[in-house]
């Protein structure tokens, strides 16, 4: 279980450090219908992660030579692949860097009502391709951990919490005090904004080098 644990931290913290998904709780939080599609925002992007995470995991239990009781070469260059893989969109970040456009859907989300929000949070953590790549690493590393039952439950949700603790921190947070956070979360908001591809890519490109290696390392 430990190594297991040890294997998913630096992935939930990928995940949880994505500037997007923070700057979108924020902008709800500052929206005119702040406290309802922040929520929603929030429960979206937990269940996207945990469905993910845990489908994988199931999926990838099953590539895993259970008579030996380690992972087969297959789980092994799926990690490589995977691996790779965020590399890659970590060189496209960096290409990216001097774009601090704002997406459209950022735009409306004062019209977001809060099932639209959680929609919106669920497509962000389950679908989005970087935050994608980061789940279907962690469900692979459970799966192929070799875990009992439980342990697998424990896995998910130990990684799904420590992904998603800075979008909860914002919303609990503004919902703890409001008055004293507003300025604090507007700054975040627009560094967060004028540096999400730098961010993205420096991380992504940790991840993909965690990933590969661990990869490399079970073959």
């Amino acid at each position: 279980m430990g190594s297991v644990i040890g294997d998913l931290l630096p992935l939930a913290v990928g995940v949880a450090i994505s500037p997007i998904p923070i700057v979108a709780a924020i902008l709800m939080i500052l929206s005119k219908n702040a406290g309802g599609a922040a929520k929603g925002f929030a429960a979206g992007w937990v269940a996207g992660i945990l469905v993910v995470t845990a489908v994988v995991t199931l999926l990838a239990g099953s590539l895993g030579d259970s008579a030996a009781k380690e992972p087969s070469a297959v789980v092994s260059w799926i990690k490589i692949v995977l691996g790779a893989g965020l590399v890659l969109l970590a060189i496209k970040q960096w290409q990216s860097r001097s774009d601090t456009s704002v997406p459209a859907w950022m735009q409306a989300i004062d019209t977001l009502t809060v099932v639209k929000a959680a929609g919106l949070g669920a497509l962000l953590s389950g679908v989005n391709p970087k935050n994608l790549l980061l789940c279907v690493s962690a469900g692979v590393a459970i799966g192929s951990g070799a875990l009992s039952a439980l342990g697998d439950i424990v896995a998910i949700v130990v990684f799904t919490l420590i992904a998603s603790v800075t979008v909860l921190a914002v919303v609990l947070g503004y919902a703890l005090a409001a008055d004293k956070l507003r300025s604090t979360l507007d700054s975040a908001r627009q560094w967060l904004q004028a540096n999400n591809h730098a961010v993205m890519a420096i991380v992504l490109l940790v991840m993909g080098a965690v990933v590969v290696g661990k990869g490399i390392g079970g073959l």
